[in-house]
């Protein structure tokens, strides 16, 4: 995994860009080093556990079922803006079925082990996130997103949807 500041590699503060490799291991490393400097820039525990659940969410997404055992890579460029951290995730891997994101609806009655592929986790992704778009270009998927700062307002919302 690398994670230089910037294209150029010089420091730019609320800036962080980082590849990694597209399998689980990658994926597990790469978010034990991205954590700590996320909590340098993000001073809510909220927030940062909101950065981290979906973080990982998207990223193992990718892993399983971009990817789906192959080699390839995925890029992560995030930036702190008064709003909130905003993403942008690129990979190579396989499109969204009909090229659109799962809906993360919870159905009713139904055991979280039990739900189809696109069921509490992007339940999650969905709730804690804002701003979600997707879109395949030139053989990449692009995933950009916005967590909401104070995350500790919204702890109510979660599974209202």
């Amino acid at each position: 995994m690398t994670m230089p500041d910037s294209a150029e590699g010089k420091a730019h503060p609320g800036a962080i860009h980082c590849w990694l490799p597209g399998d689980a291991f990658a994926v597990r490393a790469t978010l034990a080093q991205l954590l700590p400097r996320l909590a340098e820039l993000i001073p809510c525990e909220d927030d940062l556990g909101a950065a981290e659940i979906v973080l990982a969410e998207v990223l193992n997404n990718i892993v399983e079922h971009a990817y789906r055992g192959r080699r390839g890579d995925i890029e992560v460029d995030l930036t702190i803006t008064p709003e909130g951290v905003r993403f942008v995730v690129t990979d190579s891997g396989d499109p969204f079925p009909d090229r659109r994101l799962p809906s993360g609806r919870l159905v009713a009655g139904r055991l979280t082990d039990s739900l189809p592929e696109g069921g509490f986790g992007w339940h999650l992704i969905r709730n804690l996130s804002r701003e979600l778009h997707y879109e395949r270009n030139r053989g990449q998927n692009r995933l950009s997103f916005l967590l909401p700062a104070d995350q500790s307002r919204k702890r109510g919302e979660i599974g209202r949807s």
